[in-house]
């Protein structure tokens, strides 16, 4: 999180930091929360958080998952597992691995982490450095959440939940589709903390329910297409199948703030600091070297 003066003026930015999140998109899964209550089901143990960093969806399925009321034989068996290529920082009950999603030992760990059970909830808040080409923007989204999907597939049980931002495209109703032949349930959701001038929403995917005779295996070498070759997903096809359009929610109260509304902020109140300071900021080296002198500016 950042300390322009929108950030100052951006209540979700500030309540993040009062509320000890690293990031204010805690609060898009917490409203979604609101909406499909998938975290407050008693049966809910084993959960992936993938692309995590840094930190502040996991930080909220941890107060979810381990509350501090909560009885300890009620919490024993459950299991939080954030994955993502870059560092984290610590978060309480959360086993933390820096990975690519993508590969297949990465599977591997999250299933000896779970002592071999599958997991009930699979999430990704993960999205691209947008380059402000949406066309562009659009498609590798589209093809990191489908990296996730392949991940999810293989680690998730029957019956379990998928969520995912999405940005929500000419081409979305794609998506939808082949998530439809995979899930009972599809639903585009828009937190209210999610500015409404982004194209960013979140896919909600319940009731995993695959084909019979389909056994997934993630393979470093095979793409998304063989993936899923033998799967319903794979056959869709846009120009002559008719257009798949998920219903589309709005989550979170109408009390809840405007997150395109920037509020003023009084003289009294005190600057707060990040609640995490980066583990490894991709400009880092930039730091480095012109604290050394060997970065110059050009003439």
């Amino acid at each position: 999180m950042g300390k322009s003066s929108k950030d100052k003026r951006d209540l979700y930015y500030r309540k993040a930091k009062e509320q000890g999140y690293r990031a204010r998109s805690a609060f898009k899964l917490l409203q979604l929360n609101e909406e499909f209550h998938f975290l407050d089901d008693p049966e809910l143990k084993r959960v992936v958080d993938l692309c995590a960093a840094p930190g502040s969806w996991s930080q909220v399925l941890s107060r979810k998952l381990f509350p501090e009321s909560a009885d300890q034989n009620e919490i024993e068996d459950r299991q939080i597992v954030a994955v993502d290529l870059q560092s984290m920082s610590p978060i309480d009950h959360v086993t933390t691995i820096q990975a690519d999603i993508t590969h297949p030992k990465t599977l591997q760990r999250i299933m000896e982490q779970f002592g071999n059970h599958q997991a009930d909830l699979v999430c990704s808040d993960g999205a691209p450095d947008v380059t402000g080409l949406h066309d562009l923007d659009e498609y590798v989204q589209q093809q990191l959440i489908m990296s996730a999907l392949q991940l999810t597939v293989c680690v998730l049980k029957k019956g379990g939940i998928f969520i995912a931002k999405i940005f929500r495209g000419r081409d979305i109703d794609l998506i939808y589709a082949q998530l439809g032949y995979l899930f009972d349930h599809v639903t585009c959701a828009k937190p209210r903390s999610s500015r409404g001038s982004s194209l960013e929403a979140f896919i909600v995917c319940q009731g995993y329910n695959p084909p019979l005779d389909w056994q997934p295996r993630l393979d470093a070498n095979t793409s998304v297409a063989e993936f899923f070759q033998d799967c319903h997903a794979a056959s869709y096809d846009v120009a002559h199948e008719s257009r798949q359009i998920a219903p589309f929610m709005a989550c979170g109260s109408l009390d809840s703030f405007d997150s395109d509304a920037t509020y003023h902020v009084e003289r009294t109140e005190t600057s707060l600091d990040p609640v995490q300071q980066p583990t490894n900021p991709p400009y880092k080296q930039a730091l480095q070297l012109k604290r050394s002198g060997h970065l110059n500016r050009a003439v």
